[in-house]
């Protein structure tokens, strides 16, 4: 379902009343005929106010939220506008479509004359199946939501906890090697309309990594390795995504050394996986914590 009145302000659908507001004034500010005075300047700064009429509004933006620019034959906001005629007034199909409250406080601008046959003409298109006369097929029932996954289960996979507005909650299956972008589809939980029940189309985002970076289908973690360790060699245990692993470190380990484990990698698409790399970082000891003995030697070491 398209919510151009979201993208005509430049915010996400889940915006708080703070971030529309924010970014309503950004834009009346960038756009206002006083300061801007390219062409489609006062176009673009009547469509910003006529979004932010409804956005602003709760009982209006329940309203549009519920039936995204199916109320606008299913076209765009800015194009539905443009439909009408060069001297349409923003303010005057806002009340058509939602009802009176459009007190012209916005500063559209334009005459109601100048709007023409919207009755007719937005009725001439046959919009009549019953959804409140303005879709003539039925709405977009699907709901879109947005998550964001631990890194580790994107590498491995897992359940997520989806909590809908209508109070539904349930566990979704991660698979692994999600990336983010992927949008997964929940069948049957989306909104009802004349015995008919969208989906629910989850768009994916994976949380960054402290341990972890991703490149490609390899996986790179950073190790801390004993200076003992490094220069006589010896054996250190490792977190990887799977269980923890015994590393032998050879002797005269150097500091940025990798470490490959094939096959630890994160998923790849054809159900291989890439490779881990483990990189030394070699530890030096607090030279205040050393024997004298030691400290006296290694002062006697040739630079």
């Amino acid at each position: 379902m398209s919510k151009s009145l979201y993208e005509t302000l430049g915010v996400s659908e889940n915006a708080t009343p703070e971030e529309i507001k924010k970014a309503y004034r950004k834009l009346a500010r960038k756009y206002h005929p006083d300061i801007n005075k390219s062409p489609e300047a006062q176009e673009k700064f009547k469509e910003i106010n006529a979004a932010y009429e409804v956005l602003s509004d709760p009982e209006k933006k329940a309203q549009y939220d519920k039936f995204g620019d199916q109320m606008f034959g299913g076209q765009s906001f800015h194009d539905f506008a443009s439909s009408q005629g060069a001297e349409v007034d923003l303010e005057e199909i806002l009340r058509a479509v939602f009802g009176g409250g459009f007190g012209g406080s916005s500063g559209f601008g334009g005459s109601s004359s100048g709007f023409g046959g919207f009755s007719s003409g937005f009725g001439s298109r046959g919009y009549s199946s019953g959804f409140g006369g303005f879709g003539r097929s039925a709405p977009d029932l699907d709901v879109r939501t947005s998550i964001t996954v631990p890194f580790i289960t994107s590498v491995l996979g897992g359940k997520h906890h989806i909590s809908l507005d209508n109070g539904e909650s349930f566990d979704i299956k991660i698979p692994a090697g999600i990336k983010t972008g992927k949008t997964l589809r929940v069948r049957g939980k989306g909104k009802s309309f004349q015995g008919q029940r969208g989906d629910l189309l989850i768009t994916v985002n994976v949380a960054p990594s402290t341990e972890y970076e991703r490149r490609g289908d390899d996986l790179y973690k950073t190790i801390d390795i004993p200076l003992k360790t490094a220069l006589f060699g010896g054996k250190i245990e490792v977190e990887t995504p799977e269980k923890k692993v015994t590393l032998k470190i050879p002797k005269n380990t150097k500091n940025g050394q990798k470490f490959r484990l094939k096959g630890k990698g994160f998923p790849k698409a054809d159900g291989g996986r890439g490779d881990l790399y483990l990189v030394a970082n070699i530890v030096l000891p607090n030279v205040d914590e050393l024997s004298d003995e030691l400290k006296e030697c290694l002062q006697k070491l040739p630079e």
